[in-house]
């Protein structure tokens, strides 16, 4: 089934979904197979923090997808708040090789919107609520990445189903892309109905046979259910789902006290958000090794959905076969009425 729209005309894909930006787990191989896969696959720039590896990289992406008939494109994912000590550096070499297109998250993408518009990418902003979907909007965003309930990482507060048809009222000329708890066909579809014009898909991604993480992780996405999703502010201060392990329910959910009044104290937030981020950082990139009992896994809530590890082309391809069943038995829904 054939789904064309704004979002697969301005990125330049086949079929509308974003694979999510995962900390610790997007790879090179898992871009190039998402592209070939035609959709966007998108990486955190944070993934590629060492002397010249990010610049490395995108070489390499540019170059396969110039020299391989590919069907779908590669972005990148900023953390655009002050809080990211690479925000600066990694912006200008995202520049300097003119990456097609930037999600932006946790801050202000005003520098990231005007620098990518010169040169013709696309920049879509994570947005949890209206307030921030305003300020994006203000700034000439060209899409929403609709953060909701459910989500892996830094999940939104409101459920899907009423923040896309909020976002679609009040902004009806940006294109927004779902993103929480969409695993399946059916799934995709109803975020569809909502209003979405894309989907946004991560955790399925960490159970793909391309991912570089820990097999246990692997296995603790076959294996847990929606149930075993928590959220916990001990990583980054920002609310963040991870699968409810031992050692998650050790180290507790929240922030102490005297954290929480670091996080807010108007003259050193930004350097006590640093360190944590830092810290939290330092914990997931331990997590994901082999042999490492301080499970801390990020994840989000359609595990209930995933069952086994597949090839990345294979996850795309089952999701496209199942959106399209879905749409047809749906069809027939409305006839029968």
């Amino acid at each position: 089934m054939s789904l064309k729209n704004k979002v697969t005309g301005d990125l330049q894909i086949e079929f509308p979904v974003i694979m999510a930006p995962m900390f610790l787990v997007s790879n090179e191989a898992m871009m190039k197979a998402g592209m070939q896969s035609g959709v966007m696959a998108v990486f955190p720039t944070l993934n590629y923090r060492g002397e010249g590896e990010l610049d490395k990289l995108l070489h390499a992406l540019n170059n396969f997808k110039v020299s391989v008939k590919v069907s779908g494109n590669f972005g990148v994912n900023l953390i655009v708040q002050q809080s990211n000590p690479l925000y600066k550096k990694h912006l200008k070499i995202c520049v300097d090789n003119k990456v097609p297109f930037f999600i932006t998250s946790l801050g202000n993408p005003g520098e990231v919107i005007e620098q990518a518009h010169a040169y013709g990418a696309k920049v879509y902003c994570d947005v949890t609520n209206l307030v921030h979907a305003e300020k994006c909007a203000s700034l000439q965003c060209d899409g929403f990445i609709a953060v909701g309930q459910g989500a892996g990482g830094h999940a939104g507060p409101n459920p899907l189903h009423i923040l896309i048809p909020a976002l679609v009222e009040k902004f009806p000329h940006i294109p927004v892309i779902a993103a929480g708890g969409i695993a399946s066909g059916i799934g995709m579809l109803s975020v569809l109905a909502a209003g979405a014009q894309g989907f946004s898909i991560g955790t399925k991604f960490i159970a793909s046979k391309e991912a570089t993480v820990s097999e246990a992780y692997k296995n603790a996405i076959v294996e847990s259910g929606m149930d075993d999703i928590v959220m916990t502010t001990r990583l980054s201060g920002t609310p963040c789902s991870i699968i409810n392990t031992p050692y998650a329910k050790k180290i507790g959910y929240q922030q102490n006290a005297f954290e929480r009044m670091l996080n807010e104290n108007k003259t050193i937030k930004k350097y006590f958000k640093m360190l944590t981020q830092i810290r939290g950082m330092k914990k997931l990139e331990d997590s994901v090794k082999p042999g490492n009992y301080k499970t801390l896994w990020c994840a989000g809530k359609s595990v209930e959905m995933i069952d086994s590890i597949e090839s990345c082309e294979d996850i795309i391809t089952s999701l496209r076969n199942e959106f399209e069943v879905a749409a047809k038995n749906f069809v027939k829904q409305l006839n029968q009425g």
